[in-house]
């Protein structure tokens, strides 16, 4: 792996101790997951009923289930200003 520093190093080294992946690997690993779990939520909605639609579900089935799903997934956070997030710190 590169001396340059990743924000996930310290992930990147549980992966590479704990798991068979090398240095590069887990860094690709973290990113991949990471790019997975920042999808904001209307694109979840939008792909996750391409996906069911092209399973033949109909729509009674398909928006209870992207519900359900959006209750256990994590989303891409809103984009803060420096003065909301001081807000959320100190009211």
């Amino acid at each position: 792996m590169s001396t340059a520093w990743h924000p996930h190093e310290d992930l990147i080294t549980h992966l590479t101790r704990t798991s068979a992946l090398g240095p590069g690997e887990a860094a690709r690993v973290v990113a991949d997951v990471l790019a997975y779990f920042s999808e904001p939520v209307e694109e979840f909605v939008r792909r996750r009923h391409a996906e069911l639609k092209t399973r033949g579900l109909v729509n009674d089935e398909i928006f209870p289930r992207i519900a359900a799903e959006i209750l256990s997934r994590r989303v891409a956070a809103p984009e803060l200003s420096l003065r909301q997030l001081r807000r959320i710190v100190y009211g």
